[in-house]
């Protein structure tokens, strides 16, 4: 199910007769903004100054209902989540694995190949509809690449591969925005155009669903391959999401190429947050992301379509089942 978006300031969270209700505190008699029945609501995203009533929290919390906790302008500050699944033994596996170098390093080979074959699909998506000879080469430097990836012998020099060729993907997208944006490369904390203000947004989005869907399966969120563990830092969770990051760069680009967010929708900020992104803007931007996650993909081994939300969790299972017979053989979707 779509996640539920609160973005108006001001607001409360209530549960009236089984159903989630979100009121407008600042109107006289407070306004009923949303209202949905309870067991339709599998997360709750807040943004900034939203309130939740104890009876709210403790009904998400026996729902086992996600609650995650972003600023106004979309950086995350935590999660309420219910009870940590019971999943004892493929945790110790989990661990068990992580204590294995060539396990360790094959998964993550798996997750960066994924990552820059969606990366070039995208790029080669737009090359056929808008010939590019800058856009040929960066296409061409992914597919070497991708190639390189299969005989790196360390985790730190796949990361170079990795780092190496993430840059020119970013040089080839470039192509595909309008100058107008400002658009050089990628950069963030903080991010200092509005292009990169909406990737930003989105992969915090991304990053919060693709850790949710490691736990929904039994995996500990913190304990990865690619990414380095390190305290309060949803490593597996990022290892998930890496295959998953063009498809907001696509949501991106369909926004601000379509004029679904145009430059009106961006201000100026302070030395701390340069660009910011208002409130209309937000708000479309988190439509056109769920329309996204809500498309369906066939899965590369159930072989059945799913939600783009879905496929996540399919993935996510899919790292549990390599944990569990001790083969890193993890196959990527195929968005095409």
């Amino acid at each position: 199910m779509p996640a539920l978006y609160l973005v108006q300031q001001n607001t409360k969270i209530r549960i009236r007769n089984r159903r989630v209700v979100v009121e407008d505190e600042e109107s006289d008699p407070p306004q009923t903004l949303v209202s949905i029945p309870l067991s339709q609501v599998e997360q709750v995203v807040i943004f900034g100054n939203v309130g939740l009533t104890t009876p709210a929290i403790n009904a998400f919390l026996e729902q086992n209902t996600e609650v995650v906790f972003l600023s106004v302008r979309g950086e995350f500050r935590g999660r309420l989540i219910g009870h940590i699944t019971p999943h004892v033994p493929l945790r110790r596996l989990q661990y068990t694995r992580l204590n294995e170098p060539d396990f360790v390093l094959e998964m993550a080979k798996n997750f960066v190949r994924a990552k820059l074959q969606h990366q070039r699909t995208l790029l080669l998506r737009h090359q056929r509809q808008h010939p590019s000879g800058e856009l040929q080469v960066v296409c061409n430097q992914l597919e070497q690449a991708i190639e390189m990836v299969a005989h790196k012998t360390a985790l730190s020099s796949l990361l170079g591969v990795e780092g190496s060729a993430t840059q020119s993907y970013f040089r080839g997208l470039r192509c595909l925005f309008d100058p107008q944006w400002g658009f050089e490369e990628r950069n963030r904390r903080p991010p200092r155009d509005p292009v990169n203000v909406l990737l930003s947004f989105g992969y915090t989005l991304l990053a919060e669903a693709a850790a949710s869907a490691v736990q929904v399966v039994g995996l500990d969120p913190y304990a990865g391959f690619l990414h380095e563990v390190a305290y309060n830092r949803p490593a597996l969770g990022l290892d998930l999401m890496e295959e998953f990051r063009p498809v907001v760069d696509g949501v991106v680009l369909w926004c601000l190429n379509s004029g679904q967010i145009t430059p009106a929708d961006f201000e100026a900020g302070d030395a701390e947050r340069p660009v910011l992104l208002r409130e209309g803007g937000r708000r479309r931007f988190l439509q056109a992301y769920e329309q996204r996650m809500e498309t369906k993909y066939t899965h590369p081994l159930r072989q059945m379509q799913f939600p783009l939300r879905q496929c996540l969790i399919e993935q996510a299972r899919q790292i549990a089942q390599c944990i569990q017979s001790g083969g890193p053989n993890y196959r990527a979707m195929g968005f095409h």
